[in-house]
């Protein structure tokens, strides 16, 4: 594909990175991808990318490289080292880290990145992998305004509301504050839904006029189906939940933020995940109330 859009390299090609990484080819872009999974990469093929073998053979020729990682670690991994976009990506090319991980780990990413003359934005995102296939998703970002211009016709193509939050880490810390209002909410209708139930009450009549009132929430919405059908097949892992509950908690710690329920509700999805229950979806927190109240656990 031959245009005068930049070229896009996308590391990560998961739960939300295959589907934003197929937006950006429907949108015009010739993106070149890498992921652990073969079949991942496969798909992006079929979808119209190319295919990489490894980071440096997909980041070598990018004006912007794209990463979706499940954490800080895998961020680390794929960012530092020999084979790694640091070492092999070109001087000038734009670095969107949309991956959710701490704060600190984004401002040490731009900070090693400036020395090679690479620019860094935190590029978190919400919406799970509906806002993903929907290209509907929110994005939180940090960085320098200069290079948020530069990136915002990308990130226009893979999400709808795109704001720049501050310096770097400022997008991490946005997702944060995020990742514990949805935590909390989730946790909020998990309980409802049991009192509901016990109650004898219609569930389905109870939702839809709850979710008409001040009671009414994005969160709601897009997880009804999961509380009525207790279909918690993953649209995003109680695991990552997990590791998103602990970046908030240590963050706020460090500011001196007390965060009292999201404290317990970080130890009720801990809980879940101690369950075994930590591949199903965010809404399975319903399990845990289940538990609690002594109902047997939906599927």
């Amino acid at each position: 594909m031959s245009n005068d859009l930049p070229k896009v390299a996308w590391i990560g090609l998961g739960i939300m990175g295959s589907p934003m990484s197929e937006n950006l080819i429907k949108a015009g872009y010739d993106v070149t991808g890498y992921t652990l999974e073969q079949d991942k990469v496969d798909r992006l093929a079929a979808a119209g990318g190319t295919g990489a073998s490894s980071i440096a053979e997909a980041v070598r020729d990018a004006d912007v490289i794209i990463t979706m990682v499940p954490a800080s670690p895998q961020v680390e991994a794929i960012a530092y080292g020999p084979e790694g976009i640091l070492e092999n990506a070109r001087r000038g090319a734009l670095l969107v880290d949309m991956s959710s991980i701490t704060p600190q780990t984004s401002v040490d990413l731009a900070e090693r990145a400036r020395d090679k003359g690479i620019r860094v934005l935190d590029a978190p995102v919400s919406g799970g992998e509906a806002g993903a296939v929907e290209a509907a998703l929110s994005i939180m970002v940090g960085g320098e305004q200069a290079d948020f211009d530069a990136a915002r016709p990308v990130l226009d193509a893979l999400g709808r509301t795109i704001v720049l939050c501050g310096p770097h880490g400022c997008g991490q810390t946005v997702k944060a504050a995020n990742q514990l209002i949805v935590a909390v909410n989730i946790q909020a209708c998990a309980e409802a839904v049991v009192f509901l139930e016990k109650s004898g009450v219609d569930l389905a009549a109870a939702l839809d006029v709850l979710n008409g009132g001040l009671a009414g929430s994005t969160v709601l919405t897009r997880k009804k189906a999961n509380f009525l059908n207790r279909d918690f097949a993953p649209g995003f892992r109680i695991d990552l939940h997990h590791k998103d509950m602990g970046i908030v908690t240590d963050a706020a710690r460090n500011v001196g933020a007390a965060l009292p329920v999201g404290a317990v509700v970080a130890q009720l999805v801990a809980s879940l995940r101690a369950q075994g229950d930590g591949g199903l979806d965010h809404s399975a927190l319903l399990r845990s109330v289940e538990r609690l109240s002594g109902r047997p656990v939906g599927a």
